[in-house]
């Protein structure tokens, strides 16, 4: 009978050693791919089962049991981060479950441009192919309530910048990234403003900064152009900038502004109504705001496109008007 047990004892310890030899030979031998390199994703709230379950749908080449076991042995099988990876030919099972555990993810990114107003932006999102389109068929007040944004319209609210995200991350991430860091630029910024400006608040900077950023052809004229704006503001005058007409007529505007559309009335219509208009235009970037917060001291109240980007300013009407006839006109005056 003891002779019996000490071979069953043996038997067992043979095997052990044998799966653990196995399993060790497991860990260090190439996995085969479908292709190379191979992307994937990892679903959030997936059991070590379900990982290895979706690494073979997705064409990796392991035996779910066995990476299960080299999981649990290496005590990560609790680790797993989820997200979406790229993996190449060469990569063991052990190196998959330290990407895994790492959360090495493989990122995209898109682009946000100051300028754009947020139908572009969403457009941009929509037609992003590494997105999880969240916000389809939400409207721009049910986005901002999904991002937690304490605002009631969403434009001129998102900071312009190149994002990176895991494959597969939703787009609502993304704008909520966005708009943090519109607030923290706005936080920032504010306290640094010049004194007597014509702003009760940071949006109404936030407002101002977005006609800048529509109007600005060079960077270096981003101060004088604020200029402009304020000195009409200060001087009870019309802004008069067609950005604002533009932007109030929506996504009908054809590209093409005629003299009918500045008298039409609208809430954006800065030729038909003082002050700022309700809400911002576009996009500003942080030149634009600073621009807007510090503008550069002049008395100037017209400026016009010269047409290579740069503007030409003036201080009175009838000098505006001969710049006017000289950049647009194509006439000497």
């Amino acid at each position: 009978m003891k002779r019996l047990i000490f071979r069953l004892f043996v038997l067992a310890l043979v095997g052990v050693a044998g799966a653990a030899g196995g399993l060790a030979w497991f860990a260090y031998q190439p996995v085969a791919l479908r292709e190379s390199p191979l992307d994937f994703t990892i679903e959030p709230g997936s059991s070590m089962r379900q990982v290895a379950r979706q690494l073979v749908e997705a064409g990796i080449g392991v035996e779910p049991f066995l990476l299960v076991g080299l999981a649990r042995v290496t005590r990560q099988a609790n680790g797993i981060k989820a997200g979406s990876y790229e993996v190449e030919r060469g990569l063991t099972p052990l190196q998959l479950l330290a990407k895994l555990t790492r959360g090495d993810v493989s990122q995209a990114e898109l682009a946000l441009i100051e300028g754009w107003n947020f139908r572009q932006v969403r457009a941009a999102l929509d037609r992003h192919p590494d997105l999880r389109h969240d916000s389809t068929g939400l409207s721009d007040a049910e986005i901002l309530q999904r991002i937690g944004a304490d605002a009631r319209h969403p434009e001129g609210r998102f900071y312009p910048d190149t994002y990176l995200f895991a494959r597969r991350s939703s787009d609502l991430d993304v704008l909520r990234r966005a708009y943090r860091n519109m607030q923290a630029v706005l936080e920032r910024e504010w306290p640094r403003r010049a004194d007597g400006l014509p702003y009760k608040t940071p949006y109404d900077a936030l407002i101002m900064a977005s006609l800048v950023e529509k109007e600005t052809g060079q960077a270096a004229d981003r101060p004088l152009i604020a200029s402009v704006f304020i000195n009409r503001l200060r001087a009870g005058m019309l802004l008069q900038t067609d950005p604002t007409v533009i932007y109030g007529l929506g996504a009908g505007f054809d590209g093409n502004l005629r003299k009918r559309d500045l008298v039409a009335d609208t809430p954006y219509n800065t030729y038909t109504r003082p002050g700022l208009p309700p809400t911002p235009i576009a996009m500003p970037g942080t030149a634009a705001l600073r621009a807007a917060l510090n503008p550069q001291a002049s008395d100037y109240l017209y400026f016009v496109a010269r047409g290579d980007g740069s503007s030409e300013f003036s201080r009175s009407l009838d000098d505006h008007n001969r710049a006017v006839a000289r950049y647009i006109r194509k006439r000497t005056p």
